[in-house]
């Protein structure tokens, strides 16, 4: 697997650890100005699937998404068990092209709706990863306002994670 895909996954892990005990009611709840934890699981959802699942593949298969927590989309409560349930299908469904990528695959640039986009699938996989850990932190900080203690500290266990140099 490339390296850029292990450190999506070790991001992912961290952000389910982050959401570790929370109550469902209370994840739906709104901290002004910030979203719901249950929106910013959905919105995560929605990256990877506009990403990896409609643009990388070509799959449509839950064009919703986006009316309900792309960027821009106005905020919202979720319910929680929902949320984790599409973040999980849909990355399931994102690891098939992501699990596949070789180096030079993250130099090419995918096209959706007949133009090429300007990043490059490297490019999107930094973007993918420093959204999630923007929002990781935006949901500590939301957790820690609704009074949350014994949250992570830090970067969690990393021994199972090798460093390896691309080829």
């Amino acid at each position: 697997m490339h390296p850029l895909v292990t450190q999506l996954h070790f991001t992912r892990g961290e952000f389910a650890r982050c959401f570790e005990g929370i109550d469902p009611e209370e994840a739906r709840r709104r901290v002004e100005p910030m979203n719901s934890l249950s929106w910013t699981v959905g919105h995560l959802a929605t990256q990877e699937y506009g990403f990896w699942v409609v643009m990388a593949q070509g799959r449509n298969i839950a064009p919703e998404l986006f009316d309900r927590f792309g960027t821009g989309q106005p905020a919202s409560t979720p319910p929680w068990q929902e949320m984790w349930d599409i973040w999980h299908s849909i990355t399931r469904e994102a690891d098939i092209f992501l699990t596949a990528l070789r180096p030079e695959d993250l130099a090419r640039q995918l096209s959706y709706n007949g133009r090429t986009l300007p990043d490059n699938v490297g490019k999107m996989l930094l973007r993918n990863i420093f959204h999630y850990w923007f929002h990781l932190g935006k949901a500590h900080s939301v957790r820690q306002m609704l009074g949350h203690r014994g949250l992570p500290m830090y970067v969690g266990d990393m021994s199972a994670v090798r460093y390896m140099a691309e080829e």
